[in-house]
């Protein structure tokens, strides 16, 4: 199992179907406030469809916030400023994998704090970012699939 992170997440059809993405392969989600929309939102609810009964969910105020919750934790923090691909990155059971909001990433300052602990998914130069539901898909899934899709039939 592992962890996903969304700090500041704007659009509610994200949010949604990462739940739906974390329902069906058994991670957790971290939210971190300011949510750009209600959890009440009829969008958000739509998009995870009816999986949000199988979804273990936290909510925080801060990133420090989680980083205090979860102590021993492993974080990677995912960026299109990173070097790294996420493909070099041994992912182990339980890591949090942290992604920024839609339209401003991560953030220098929270990156800048966790050298060595950032990654990228690999395209073309020109190109600004792909959608964020997708990154959390394409991380998530090789994370699983380094892990022998432990827990997944």
């Amino acid at each position: 199992m592992f962890n996903i992170v969304l700090v500041e997440p704007e659009i509610p059809q994200n949010t949604g179907n990462i739940s739906r993405t974390c329902a069906v392969t058994g991670c957790r989600l971290h939210l971190v406030r300011p949510l750009g929309f209600s959890v009440d939102d009829r969008q958000l609810k739509r998009a995870g469809l009816d999986y949000w009964k199988d979804l273990e969910i936290f909510y925080y105020d801060s990133f420090e916030e989680v980083e205090r919750n979860n102590p021993r934790a492993n974080f990677y923090l995912f960026s299109t400023h990173a070097e790294r691909s996420y493909a070099d990155i041994e992912f182990k059971e339980g890591d949090f994998l942290v992604f920024g909001k839609e339209t401003a990433g991560l953030g220098e300052r929270l990156l800048s704090s966790h050298p060595g602990q950032t990654a990228r998914i690999p395209m073309r130069p020109n190109e600004r970012s792909l959608n964020l539901s997708n990154s959390v898909a394409v991380v998530v899934y090789e994370a699983f699939r380094q892990n022998g899709f432990k827990g997944m039939i």
